[in-house]
Parts: structure tokens; C-alpha cells; sequence
């Protein structure tokens, strides 16, 4: 339970409803309202006195944020953690020294940045982020997390410059419409957070890596890549990292679900090498051992609809015996290629199914094409959507997905039908991270 009262909650509401309207009606592809802010304000983000790792990528940010912080805590050290969407509640959003940031004091964070706004034209994610920076400049910690919203080089985390460790996860076609129709244009985007010092980059396809390694050059940082500089391999249910300073690092099976949580643990570990290198600016000597990180990868690390295991709650105590709920809010070709791998095991024992919804931004046929061969059933249902996009009519979805080779298509007005209707050992639920919130919500157990 976050802490503060009924109240307070729902005083935090009524704030985000009014900084939703803010929304300015021009385009401005420019970081000056956010500048602006933050200037009123005393600049935040120039006082968090804390090494900053500023993650951007199409898939497994948060993953990778979330073994970060782990093995951080683990170890002892204090971590702010920015990081987006949310799912149930807006402070999900927000960590301060690892605690979920209150109602009570969100809200006056919120009241604080909407005042020094003074009504003026400035987006949802833009006001909200620099809210978290004045959260995490009064309040001190080891380490900052940053999680960029879309892309990176206009995000709104991008005004961090000291000490900041950049970090790319693999880059993939998403959100075409905000960011670029190729691979080159969107890794131009992403790759704006690579400040001079050093970077850490996952294995990315070639002409990512070309716009990658000249965002370095140009920052004067130095990009430690896997596959070039440092590697992961598969160990039966564990992995080994060989790392960049040439020692090798054995973990055994990640508690997160799934075989690229692998690759996502071995990006984190990099991370923590530089991060508790005394030479470095970046770190200052936040030192984590192997033994703590093998732990905080194994057993403490969380994060919620990533192929999340359903194991309690109303919606699914009533299910047959012998069944299991999984629920994953990844929603691109990227995200349904690794989590085909886990449904095609599943469906050696036995048939799977799916409930599905998607929002109407989103490519339908590239995400459920390295799906469909390993679905029996597929119950399609609206979802909400939100703020990058509307939820995607049921009944198009379901022709999509017919069209795209699924077998048993359904169409269901409501999640809960739909996931009362379907029986195998393993049912997935997934598509939209709006879905997924939904689903944790009417479930009892949000993050």
C-alpha cells in the first residue's frame, strides 16, 4: 500500500486531471517548456548530487531498471527510480530512495510545479517529469534511475548532463509515428542521451549501432557494446557475462520470466561495472559484488506485466487447478518475438491461450505473427488506451488477427469474460501495457 490517505489520492487525481488539460494545441519539437520550468524552479535536475544512469531503447528499459535498482539495494545503497508508464496508480512512476512516492507528498509536488507553471502550454510527461526531479533533488541518494517516456532526444529526462551514464537497450520499430520510420532514425532519437563519459549499449542490429557509435564519437563517450566489448551467453537456465574489463561472471536463472531477461540482467551488470568504477565520474564507487547482484537478478528484482505470473488474486483463485495466468504489457514485434520463445515451451505440455488487446498505434499483424503458430484460442477485448493512443476497435483487431493466421478468434466486450471463457495450463494476457494495468487492477495485486 503506497503510504497517505483516501484523500490524498484522490487529491493527486484531480492534479493530473488539470495538468492533462496543459496539453499545448502546437507542436514545439523542443525541450524550452521544459527548460523554462525547471528554471523557475531552481533547476532540479542540476542538484540530485547522485551518479545518473539514463536509460532509452524500444524494449527492456524497465527490466534493465529494475535489476539495476536491485542489485543497488541489495548492496545497501539508496536509488531514486524514475520510470514510465504506470500501470494502476501515477506513483508508480515515482521512487524516492526506493520507496514508492506518497500521495500526500506527490500531491504537493504536483501543486508546486503546476504553480510555477502558471497555466502556460506544457505536456502531461513533461510537468510530471520534472516533478520526480524535485522529489529526487530534496532527498538524498546514491544513485538516479531515469527511464526515458519516447525516445531521447527530446524526452523530458534529457536535461540531466552531470555525471550521467547512457544507456541503450536493443532498439527496434515502435512508435514510427513520433520517432522515425527506420531503424537509423529512431536509434538518432535514442541515442541523444549518450553524454560524454561513458555508455552502455545492448547487441543492436548494425545501422543502429553506426548512429550509436557516432552520437559517442561526437559526445566524446565511451560506448561499451555487447557482442564488441562485453557478451552474455546462455548457461542451461543460467548465463555468463564476460565483461568488458575481461572478467567473466556466472548467474544463475533470472527471477524475471523469460529467456531475454537474460540478455536484460547482463546489460544491468555492465551497468553496475562502471557504475562502481572508483575512476569513473559516473560512479564514484557504488560497488555491488557479484554475489549481490546474483541475488538481486535471482530473487529480488520485480517488475509488473513482464511476463508476470498471475498466482493470486480475484480474477484468477477461481481458475481450474493446474492453470496459470501470464501477463505482459509488451505491444511490439520486438517485445512478442521474445515472449514467443516462452509460449512455444509452453505449448509442449499443453495448449495455451490468449486474451488480447491492443491500442490503435500499435502494428497488430507484427505483433502477433510470431505468436499466432502457438495460440489455440484468442479472445480479443477493448482496451482504454491513453495518452499514446486510443484502444484499437475489438473487432478489427480480430480480423487482423485472423487474417494473420490465428485460429479460434473471439470477441469478448469485457477481460473478465474473456478470461472466464478460456481454459488451457497457460493462459497469456497481453498486448498493451493499458490491458495490463487494467488487469492488475480489477485483480487486487497493482505494482
Amino acid at each position: 500500500m503506497i503510504p497517505g490517505t483516501e484523500g490524498g489520492a484522490a487529491r493527486v487525481h484531480a492534479i493530473l486531471e488539470r495538468l492533462s488539460g496543459l496539453h499545448p494545441s502546437r507542436i514545439d519539437l523542443t525541450l524550452d517548456r521544459v527548460w523554462r520550468l525547471l528554471e523557475a524552479l531552481g533547476n532540479p535536475q542540476d542538484h540530485l548530487n547522485a551518479p545518473v544512469v539514463h536509460i532509452a531503447g524500444t524494449n527492456g528499459k524497465g527490466s534493465t531498471a529494475a535489476c539495476i535498482r536491485a542489485a543497488l539495494e541489495t548492496a545497501g545503497h539508496t536509488v531514486h527510480t524514475y520510470t514510465s508508464p504506470h500501470l494502476v496508480r501515477f506513483n508508480e512512476r515515482i521512487r524516492v530512495a526506493g520507496d514508492l512516492i506518497s500521495d500526500d507528498r506527490l500531491a504537493a509536488l504536483l501543486e508546486e510545479v503546476e504553480s510555477a507553471n502558471a497555466g502556460l502550454p506544457i505536456t502531461f510527461f513533461e510537468i510530471t517529469t520534472v516533478a520526480a526531479f524535485l522529489a529526487f533533488a530534496r532527498t538524498r541518494a546514491d544513485a538516479v534511475i531515469l527511464e526515458t517516456g519516447l525516445g531521447g532526444r527530446l524526452d523530458a529526462t534529457n536535461v540531466v548532463t552531470k555525471r550521467t551514464l547512457g544507456v541503450i537497450t536493443p532498439v527496434a520499430l515502435d512508435h514510427q509515428a513520433y520517432l522515425g520510420n527506420t531503424l537509423e532514425e529512431i536509434a538518432r532519437e535514442k541515442a541523444a542521451i549518450l553524454k560524454a563519459g561513458t555508455g552502455v549499449s545492448a547487441r543492436q542490429e548494425p545501422e543502429v549501432l553506426r548512429v550509436l557509435e557516432a552520437r559517442a564519437r561526437d559526445a566524446g563517450c565511451r560506448l561499451l557494446v555487447e557482442g564488441r566489448d562485453w557478451s552474455v551467453e546462455s548457461t542451461g537456465d543460467g548465463f555468463r557475462v564476460h565483461r568488458a574489463g575481461g572478467e567473466t561472471a556466472d548467474y544463475p536463472r533470472p527471477a524475471l520470466a523469460g529467456a531475454h531477461q537474460k540478455a536484460n540482467a547482463a546489460l544491468a551488470d555492465q551497468v553496475l561495472e562502471v557504475l562502481g568504477d572508483r575512476g569513473g565520474t559516473e560512479g564514484a564507487g557504488l560497488a555491488t559484488t557479484t554475489a549481490e547482484r546474483s541475488r538481486a537478478f535471482s530473487r529480488e528484482v520485480t517488475w509488473a506485466a513482464r511476463m508476470q505470473p498471475l498466482d493470486r488474486g480475484r480474477l484468477v483463485e477461481s481458475r481450474p487447478a493446474g492453470t496459470r495466468v501470464w501477463l505482459d504489457g509488451g505491444h511490439n514485434a520486438h517485445a512478442a518475438a521474445a515472449l514467443a520463445s516462452l509460449v512455444r515451451e509452453w505449448s509442449l505440455t499443453g495448449p495455451v491461450d490468449m486474451v488480447l488487446g491492443m491500442i490503435e498505434t500499435k502494428d497488430p499483424k507484427g505483433y502477433l505473427e510470431p505468436l499466432v503458430p502457438w495460440i489455440r484460442r484468442l479472445a480479443v477485448v477493448p482496451v482504454r488506451g491513453g495518452q499514446t493512443g486510443a484502444g484499437m476497435d475489438a473487432g478489427l483487431l480480430a480480423r487482423i488477427a485472423a487474417e494473420t493466421g490465428a485460429r479460434e478468434v473471439r470477441v469478448f466486450a469485457d477481460p473478465e469474460e474473456a478470461l472466464a471463457s478460456l481454459d488451457a495450463p497457460n493462459v497469456l494476457i497481453g498486448g498493451s501495457l493499458y490491458l495490463a494495468g487494467d488487469i492488475l487492477e480489477r485483480n487486487g495485486t497493482p505494482p
